[in-house]
């Protein structure tokens, strides 16, 4: 029965890989692979262990726990991203990220990239990757009108966003579930792989600056006559990110779980939206009354546009690979792994390069059950590194490459020929900074 199980979640994995090929949304596999995985487990009475990572040794549980146990800590993702998604929405409620358009002062191409990258590599560390790259581009479209120019750029925002996102706790999914499984600190994260990341952004935009494509300038700034600027807008993008900038230090002020703090700065940047927006405070209430607010309340028009498909993606891919992992096949497939390539760094550079290929998310969930070492030891910071920064080397490798080639029609081939190398450069760049300093500066 293990066998088919471990075939079931093959077969959905290639779907998730495949997404666009199949024209089906990757939530639809993961979830059906999620639930017919432990729908035989419980059907054939499969043993289901829970992993010790302090004996580094399988423990017998019960289907129910065990099931509840992962549920939880999948929850504990879930719930953070909402947040977090909701934060960010309600200050594009108020147009808050135009007033970044504000730092755009040069006509230089080279000054623009060196712009664009570093506000791409700040911005993802606080609103996450996905987000960043979608200000950043609709912001770029504004600036930049000639479409092979703005190629060029987006592709290295792309880069420079999941270079960003690697080393912040809030700053990339996958980063965000070491951050709350408890394998990394903020601290220890940010010193094992800011300057890492930060390689891994200025190598391509150095190499990049000798293209032709930057050469020049580009064309007049023209302001955005359909651009709403609504007076807040500042204020609300401000205390948005410092609300998510937050959470870190409540959960170290604490100890409790991330998600609790970032309903607390939900619930603070939601009362000032309010507020602002001089509409009748009522988030939960669904009456005729409430409805009539409805179009007026940023906390209602925020949540209606969360992404949710990309919520139940994450439930039903980490339920998976819990299941996995809860059958022991995970902690197995480790062992043998290890023996056949005894060195750990060639393993999770590998897992970065893979990254590219398929999705990071359940590349790192299993990772999380394969390897039992403690809080905050080097092989989970190059796990985050490598995973986050290794999808960057294709298009589809990543959440912001994906949504970038949705707004600006980007080519899988072109970005393979134009932007690839620059990618790989900038990863194994990282790569080699990252273990210098774990062997002789940490």
């Amino acid at each position: 029965m293990e066998t088919i199980i471990i075939v079931l979640f093959v077969l959905g994995y290639l779907a998730i890989t495949l997404e666009h090929s199949l024209k089906v949304d990757k939530l639809i596999p993961a979830l059906a692979m999620m639930a017919l995985m432990w729908a035989i487990i419980s059907l054939a009475h499969l043993p289901v262990f829970e992993v010790n990572a302090e004996l580094k040794e399988l423990q017998p549980s019960h289907l129910d726990e065990i099931l509840l146990h992962h549920l939880g800590k999948t929850a504990e993702i879930i719930v953070f991203l909402l947040g977090a998604m909701t934060i960010v929405e309600i200050i594009d409620y108020f147009n808050g990220f135009y007033t970044i358009k504000n730092f755009i002062k040069t006509k230089s191409k080279k000054g623009l990239l060196w712009i664009f990258g570093i506000l791409a590599f700040i911005l993802s560390a606080i609103i996450d990757n996905l987000t960043a790259t979608i200000v950043l581009i609709t912001i770029l479209q504004k600036v930049i009108h000639v479409r092979d120019t703005r190629l060029w750029f987006a592709g290295l925002i792309i880069v420079a966003a999941n270079a960003g996102g690697a080393w912040s706790p809030i700053g990339d999914v996958t980063t965000t579930m070491l951050w709350i499984g408890d394998k990394v600190t903020t601290l220890k994260l940010i010193s094992y792989v800011l300057v890492p990341s930060i390689v891994c952004l200025i190598i391509p935009i150095v190499i990049a600056t000798f293209l032709p494509a930057f050469q020049g300038d580009i064309d007049s700034i023209e302001e955005d006559p359909d651009a709403v600027i609504h007076k807040r807008g500042g204020t609300m993008l401000y205390l948005g990110l410092s609300a998510i900038v937050f959470v870190p230090v409540f959960k170290t002020l604490t100890h409790l779980p991330p998600y609790v703090g970032m309903m607390l700065s939900l619930a603070i940047v939601a009362t000032f939206a309010e507020i602002f927006s001089k509409a009748k405070i009522n988030i939960t209430s669904i009456d005729e009354e409430s409805d009539a607010h409805q179009t007026s309340s940023p906390v209602h028009s925020s949540l209606s546009k969360i992404e949710l498909p990309s919520i139940l993606f994450f439930l039903g891919i980490l339920l998976a690979v819990a299941a996995l992992e809860s059958l022991g096949i995970l902690f197995a497939f480790a062992e043998g792994l290890n023996t056949f390539i005894p060195n750990t760094d060639i393993v999770i550079g590998l897992l970065g390069i893979g990254s590219a290929v398929i999705d990071n998310v359940p590349l790192v969930a299993a990772s999380m059950g394969m390897f039992s070492m403690g809080i905050d030891d080097p092989v989970w910071h190059l796990i985050a590194y490598s995973a986050g920064t290794g999808g960057s080397m294709l298009i589809i490798g990543s959440a912001a490459g994906v949504v970038a080639m949705g707004m600006e029609k980007i080519d899988f081939f072109w970005y393979f020929k134009k932007i690839t190398l620059l990618a790989l450069a900038g990863f194994l760049g990282g790569f080699v900074v990252f273990v210098l300093i774990r062997d002789y500066i940490l």
